[in-house]
């Protein structure tokens, strides 16, 4: 997985094409988009492909964008609720929330968040 900041950064694009900014599609950009598209399970050929051209690459850094923030959000979500449930003794309910994340979820960052809470679940409240 690449740098946290690498992330950062791809919001950091993000904002500037929501502001009507235009990326510029120099090495660093590439390399940035190849890196944190191989981090939310973006084939290497349609980042390939998407970073021909600057609407391509547009493109790209909104699907990023939306992996990043859609799991994030779904992951966290799933965490609280699930420990909610496993508080209140319904660790049939708190298993089930983040089986639902692992039956969506592409990111691998996200994908191992959500099994290592699995692996928790079933162990007892401290």
């Amino acid at each position: 997985m690449s740098e946290s900041h690498d992330w950062d950064r791809v919001l950091g694009l993000y904002a500037k094409l929501e502001r009507n900014e235009a990326i510029e599609l120099n090495a660093d950009v590439r390399d940035l988009c190849r890196r944190v598209a191989r981090d939310v399970a973006l084939g290497h050929d349609e980042a390939e492909h998407a970073l021909r051209t600057p609407a391509g690459a547009e493109t790209l850094v909104r699907e990023m964008r939306r992996r990043i923030f859609e799991g994030s959000r779904r992951l966290s979500r799933a965490l609280v609720d699930s420990a909610r449930r496993k508080k209140a003794g319904d660790v049939a309910g708190a298993r089930e929330l983040l089986e639902s994340v692992l039956a969506v979820e592409v990111v691998p960052m996200y994908r191992e968040q959500a099994e290592i809470a699995l692996d928790y679940v079933d162990d007892p409240e401290e």
